[in-house]
């Protein structure tokens, strides 16, 4: 791999996580949004540019960052596949049950204080929906919790990533050996999000794009010439625009009693997943010139060391503060947007200045925090 190619994966894997923040970080009144997500509220100036950037612009992190994971598994597949998983289980698992664990021990600190403990049934952010304290759930209810639904949202990438690096000679397999019957499927799975245990549909396909670009030995450093960046960023944005626009006018869907029309759903998650497509070309061959300047910047190259920390810390931390922060500044003309574009920004501050700390006075537990990345 060439030290270019090298430079451009850890920069949007760094932008990509970043991001999060302002994915995770918004105040609408749906606190959980899905690709076909409607909004239950006036259609202002603030709730659109939220819901243009956590649920339009901002998606394709998620599918580059398995684009990105398939490629360089690919390219290390020569090891043993024992060793390989164990590299794996310790790089992904490991970081995953401390980081659950992380949140669970956060959550239950702040439960035993009145004023804090009202702020988090505000954000009523547990994954199954119960929001007592962890005294009441009891050791069943909190070992459930940090195994398989963690108060940590967003780790569900590691364990999904990891269930991929196991199944990795099969997808290797169908990847090389019958490529355009697999992709497509793939695609399908992607597309229309059939969702299985541990199979996310967006993982699936673009980690398996990943292994084929890379079994292929594609170039990805230049742009294409049948590929034009300025009709790719207007599909990409003109989509995101339009799915916002319809988000607020089309007929509600619930996805669990299905008493309103499909085509909710069919329109917005259409839209959706063409714009993530357009949304990674256009960041992955439009930024050439932003991450040549950046990336020989030594601020920059050291920030982005801490991206799997800032991936770790940022929620449940994130969403508490936000929590505090629109009951505290509820007065405030603006406050939303003020706090949709303050708090998130904030919130990623504190995580690089504690890896930072936690780096310089600990690196043997910053090194287990993160899997061995960012030195």
């Amino acid at each position: 791999m060439t030290r270019s190619l090298s430079q451009k994966f850890r920069f949007f894997t760094f932008v990509c996580i970043a991001l999060l923040a302002y994915v995770h970080g918004y105040n609408l009144r749906d606190t959980y949004l899905n690709p076909f997500s409607t909004v239950d509220e006036p259609l202002t100036f603030t709730a659109f540019f939220e819901y243009l950037f956590a649920n339009g612009l901002l998606r394709f992190r998620i599918p580059m960052l398995f684009l990105i994971s398939g490629y360089l598994y690919a390219l290390y597949d020569h090891r043993p596949y024992s060793q390989q998983v164990k590299g794996r289980f310790r790089t992904l698992i490991i970081p995953f049950l401390i980081w659950s664990a992380f949140g669970l021990l956060m959550t239950f600190l702040l439960q035993q204080i009145p004023y804090t403990a009202n702020i988090l049934v505000k954000a009523n952010l547990d994954q199954l929906g119960d929001n007592r304290p962890y005294t009441e759930i009891g050791w069943v209810g909190i070992i459930k919790r940090w195994l398989t639904a963690p108060i940590a949202y967003q780790l569900w990438f590691l364990t999904t990533l990891f269930v991929f690096n196991l199944i990795y000679p099969g997808i290797r397999w169908l990847v090389v050996k019958i490529p355009y019957i697999w992709l497509p499927l793939a695609f399908f799975y992607f597309f229309f999000i059939f969702n299985l245990p541990f199979i996310d549909s967006r993982g699936l396909f673009f980690f398996s794009a990943g292994v084929w670009i890379q079994k292929k030995n594609f170039s990805v450093e230049v742009q294409p010439k049948w590929f034009s960046l300025g009709l790719c960023l207007i599909t990409f944005i003109g989509l995101s625009v339009i799915k916002t626009f319809m988000a607020f006018e089309l007929e509600p869907f619930d996805f669990r009693t299905a008493k309103t029309p499909t085509s909710t759903a069919v329109i917005l998650t259409v839209l959706y997943q063409f714009s993530i497509i357009a949304g990674i070309l256009s960041m992955w061959f439009g930024a050439d010139r932003v991450i040549n300047r950046i990336m020989n910047k030594e601020w920059f190259h050291n920030v982005s060391g801490f991206s799997f920390f800032i991936f770790g810390m940022h929620v449940p931390l994130l969403p508490y503060v936000m929590t505090w922060a629109m009951l505290t500044f509820s007065f405030l003309p603006f406050h939303r947007l003020i706090l949709y574009l303050l708090v998130p920004f904030l919130v990623l501050l504190v995580c690089i200045w504690t890896a930072g700390a936690v780096r310089r006075l600990a690196p043997k537990l910053y090194s287990v925090l993160t899997g061995g990345r960012g030195f």
